[in-house]
């Protein structure tokens, strides 16, 4: 199922003298953008922790913030410790641990916006099956009317030159033979077939656990596409009111596909 780009996310770490807690939040964006609010001790972690969160995000604006919370104790306690003021053999373990709990923590905080995506994923899911079958609910009053154009046409050119004509003698065949033109021109056979497999490919891409958002605003341009064609060709009004729905659905399938990852 789709993920929404819209998030947020928490996670957190102790050891013996340190607290880390981590804040993520991801927005809409074309592509992955990943900012970090690292403290000074964490500075040289920044190309990790980017990484790690480009592993898990595939796009979207997202704002990662890690605060640190040494928890020492007092001086006079320290003072009071025999051997406390000694220079330690392990003085760089603290820097190992803190790492590895930060690494930790932004893993958590990574399941908790991923989770939060997901939710969010299938109300837009939800949402963009509703605008499909809109939009599919208006397919037949178009297939209906469109095989009507010859006919339609044929009885128009017949009206028209009898008008013309005042009477005299009309060949049925030439009709017959402008109006299969006159519809030749106004087909809009391909642009159904297009639709209905832009529609399939949509319902197939929201179910989907990849990467979908830029794919689906693709195959939405082209739905734009064909409902405009669709419009240009022809003048049928119960076609073109269908067409209009269509675009106005499409439209706001655009707006909400703007969210999807």
């Amino acid at each position: 199922m789709i993920k929404s780009m819209t998030g947020f996310g928490q996670g957190s770490a102790e050891g013996d003298d340190f607290r880390v807690r981590v804040d993520i939040r991801s927005v809409n964006n074309r592509a992955i953008d990943v900012h970090t609010r690292l403290p000074q001790e964490l500075a040289s972690l920044e190309v990790t922790l980017k990484k790690q969160v480009q592993a898990a995000v595939k796009r979207g604006r997202v704002d990662l913030t890690v605060s640190v919370e040494q928890l020492k104790p007092s001086l006079e306690l320290i003072a009071k410790l025999s051997g406390a003021l000694q220079v330690s053999q392990n003085s760089g373990a603290l820097d190992e641990h803190l790492v590895s709990g930060t690494v930790a923590a932004v893993s958590q905080a990574l399941t908790s916006l991923t989770e939060m995506r997901v939710v969010e994923g299938q109300e837009l899911a939800a949402e963009l099956n509703s605008r499909l079958e809109n939009i599919e609910r208006q397919m037949p009053a178009i297939e209906n009317e469109a095989a009507r154009l010859p006919t339609v046409y044929r009885e128009k050119l017949m009206k028209r030159l009898q008008e013309i004509a005042a009477g005299a003698q009309v060949d049925e065949t030439r009709i017959a033979q402008e109006a299969v033109m006159l519809a030749d021109r106004s087909d809009i056979s391909e642009e159904i077939a297009r639709l209905k497999s832009h529609i399939t490919q949509l319902r197939d891409l929201i179910r989907s656990t990849d990467e979908a958002g830029k794919r689906l605003d693709f195959i939405l341009q082209e739905m734009n596409r064909e409902a405009n064609t669709i419009l240009s060709k022809s003048n049928d009004l119960a076609i073109a009111d269908a067409a209009i729905v269509i675009k106005t659905e499409v439209e706001k399938l655009r707006e909400q596909g703007q969210n999807v990852e």
